[in-house]
């Protein structure tokens, strides 16, 4: 199967979140849009209720010299065949989101971080992960891998459950706080408890202006796309997944052998579980 990645559609997502309203009025026709029509500066201006001021701004924010050089290489993106079959417009937004989410999860990487939590992590006798919702997913996620690696971790995803398990950790203790949003009210107070508590607290988040980052250890910031935390395209959880992928891949590479025997045990006792049924 055959697929072309749009390129102007490309340049839209990448800038999408730093537009103006009226300019993502513009952004989400282009998106949407899979006709060839009229697409003069006029007659666009006219159909989207904009000035054609606002268009040659968006063309600009989007790396064009102008409105016209924007519509010469959309129009181009719309005439490329495009063999879908189980591709449908839809299906080929959700691809272009997923490639933007990669590139700048990729951009977000900070190896010395890494490290950093690494060392948190091999330093504390338990890791708490605290989630809920979508980030509940997350956080049992984290607990399953990392646990087959030999580390004690806990997910903790229920509301009360968090608020009394950060008043019960201590300075051996690893909090790691998941909010895409960072604005989950009971993980903001799970942190500030935790840390008076002397534990040591990882956020992740999207949110680079959360006020409780400044009685974390560690924050680690993940990627955002438009419309993320409401997964009405994307699901939540990706982003993060992604991020904690990375983490893992570079936390079992260091002391390989002794967590791969502990991943090796923990798969052998669930072999003899199911034998046993």
């Amino acid at each position: 199967m055959k697929y072309t990645l749009k390129k102007v559609k490309q340049n839209i997502l990448k800038i999408y979140d730093e537009l103006t309203p009226v300019e993502k009025s513009v952004a989400d026709f282009f998106l949407s849009n899979s006709k060839v029509i009229d697409f003069n500066s006029r007659n666009i201006s006219k159909l989207l209720y904009v000035s054609e001021a606002t268009l040659s701004r968006f063309a600009k924010k989007c790396s064009y010299k102008g409105f016209r050089e924007f519509i010469f290489d959309y129009k181009k993106d719309l005439s490329v065949s495009v063999q879908e079959k189980d591709f449908s417009a839809l299906a080929m937004r959700v691809h272009d989101n997923y490639l933007k989410l990669f590139d700048e999860s990729y951009e977000l990487l900070d190896e010395p971080q890494m490290k950093r939590i690494a060392n948190l992590v091999n330093q504390c006798k338990r890791v708490c992960v605290y989630g809920m919702g979508s980030s509940g997913f997350v956080a049992n996620e984290f607990r399953l891998r990392f646990m087959r690696t030999g580390l004690y971790v806990e997910a903790i995803t229920d509301s009360q459950m968090i608020q009394m398990n950060s008043a019960l950790v201590d300075e051996e203790n690893l909090v790691i706080a998941i909010s895409l949003s960072g604005k989950t009210k009971e993980i903001l107070a799970s942190i500030r408890l935790a840390k008076k508590r002397n534990a040591k607290v990882v956020l992740i988040t999207a949110n680079k202006n959360v006020k409780e980052s400044e009685y974390c250890d560690e924050v680690l910031y993940v990627a955002m796309s438009k419309d993320l935390d409401s997964g009405t395209m994307i699901s939540p959880q990706f982003p993060i997944l992604v991020m904690i992928d990375v983490f893992y891949t570079y936390y079992f590479e260091n002391d390989s052998f002794f967590k791969a025997q502990k991943h090796k045990e923990t798969l052998s006792a669930l072999n003899v579980t199911q034998n046993e049924k």
